[in-house]
């Protein structure tokens, strides 16, 4: 699977559509429309009828030549979305200017220019737009025509409650737009994580296909190998007596080769027939060194132990637990000075996996907000290995946390408490009947499980 820039994804995902914009603009239009039509007709307020109908009308002439330049799905860049909420304020500032600057009540609507941009700018635009609607408050409390009245038709409010409204006006825009902010936020980073683990999830199912693959092209092989053996026994016998010792030599090294291929495939077809495949029925001990296995291969210094009360449990293999089992057990062996323990144990009613490092722990923002996404337990200056979807981005726990959960595992992180040591310890517990949850039965004749790997014999899978 190739890399994937997750970056990109956030700011993809942040661009809004242009269509929006325009919706959002008719949608005040035909507001403010009926505002001044209401006050003007309905209440017999003495408005600047013409100038406000003005206006509003740049805002039509706006969406319209936005409609006949763009399609509905052009995307909006940065600057751009920015400049046309800038309008907007302006053009608000502007109705408002003409029917009683901060007197009127629906000056407040100089918030929503900046909620929108919140929820889908970057933070330096929002302060931008923020400060402008601010600064054009501040000109309205002073500079204003007057406010539309019924007596003498017009009326002054105090000082002291324009002052209150531009007040409210400063604070509401700093409150919700970094409010709006924070939780957009969040939420874009939650769904680029979930993205992330997704992509994990999808390549470790591609992964666990390939046994799947390999039966058949070993099925499909086993017909044309049988008959080159048939016929290279035909030629030893026919030949053999006569043959010159050259030809005998390529005839036994032929012979030598083909019993080869058919053992690769007969390993190859037991993948899908004897148990050996990633999706089979496999004993949680079988599940500990199969863990374990890479790390064994690449030297790290490890102690597992595996046991249990009763019967020993047996599950179906899942590729994302094992993903998220084996990326915990990769930050461990990173961060571990001497020893990484592995324990494995199980009871009649619950099975839990204990990782435990002897390094400096988690650090307190790592376990208060443990499986959030962008939460690295990396430090800047420590480097990094493999090529893991995520890595370096603070994705490797949220993604194993995920991936792990969704089995019905329960994960808790902590650190020793012991005062004469020190180190990290992750536990993944599940309840007995949910891991063993889609296993075969153990009578099945037609799947055996496997026995724990040698420890000496393991092998990277």
């Amino acid at each position: 699977m190739p890399d994937t820039d997750l970056s990109g994804l956030g700011r993809d995902a942040r661009h809004l559509r242009l269509d929006t914009f325009v919706r959002l603009r008719w949608l005040a239009v035909t507001g403010q429309s009926a505002a001044v039509v209401g006050a003007q007709f309905g209440l017999g307020l003495p408005l600047p009828f013409g100038w406000c109908f003005l206006v509003i009308a740049t805002s039509s002439w706006l969406n319209l030549a936005l409609r006949i330049r763009f399609p509905a799905s052009y995307r909006l860049s940065d600057d751009s979305a920015a400049l046309l909420l800038a309008f907007d304020i302006v053009q608000l500032a502007a109705l408002l200017f003409l029917t009683g600057g901060l007197q009127n009540p629906f000056s407040l609507l100089f918030l929503a220019p900046v909620l929108i941009s919140a929820t889908a700018l970057p933070p330096e635009r929002t302060l931008a737009l923020g400060l402008l609607a601010v600064g054009l408050a501040t000109l309205l409390a002073l500079v204003h025509r007057p406010l539309p009245w019924f007596a003498d038709g017009r009326i002054e409010l105090p000082f002291l409650y324009v002052s209150g409204v531009w007040t409210a006006i400063l604070l509401g825009t700093a409150f919700t737009g970094v409010y709006a902010w924070r939780v957009a936020e969040e939420t874009r980073l939650l769904a680029q994580a979930l993205a992330a683990t997704e992509l994990v999830l999808a390549r470790e199912q591609h992964l666990s296909q390939l046994d799947g693959l390999a039966a058949a092209a070993a099925h499909e092989l086993g017909t044309p190998l049988g008959t080159i053996m048939v016929v290279t026994k035909e030629l030893i016998r026919q030949l053999g007596p006569t043959a010159s010792p050259a030809v005998a030599e390529d005839l036994n090294l032929l012979r030598e080769q083909v019993d080869r291929c058919r053992g690769i495939l007969g390993k190859l077809t037991s993948l899908d027939g004897d148990g050996v495949g990633f999706l089979e029925t496999v004993t949680f001990s079988h599940l500990v060194e199969e863990l374990v296995a890479p790390q064994r291969a690449l030297g790290a210094a490890l102690d597992v132990t595996s046991a249990g009360d009763g019967p020993e449990p047996a599950c179906r293999r899942n590729p994302g637990v094992m993903f998220g089992l084996a990326n915990i057990l990769d930050n461990a062996v990173d961060f571990a000075e001497a020893r990484v323990s592995v324990e494995g144990r199980w009871t009649p009613d619950r099975v839990w996996i204990e990782i435990r490092d002897d390094g400096p722990g988690f650090s307190s923002e790592v376990l208060l907000r443990a499986g959030e996404p962008y939460v690295t337990t990396r430090s800047h200056d420590r480097p990094q290995s493999g090529e893991t979807v995520g890595a370096g981005l603070g994705l490797g726990l949220f993604i194993a946390k995920t991936l792990i959960e969704r089995s019905g595992a329960q994960l808790a992180l902590m650190n020793v408490a012991a005062p004469d040591a020190h180190g990290a310890i992750v536990r993944v517990s599940w309840a007995r009947h949910i891991f063993e949850r889609g296993a075969a039965p153990r009578h099945s004749p037609e799947l055996s499980i496997r026995a724990p790997l040698p420890p000496r014999d393991a092998v990277p899978i």
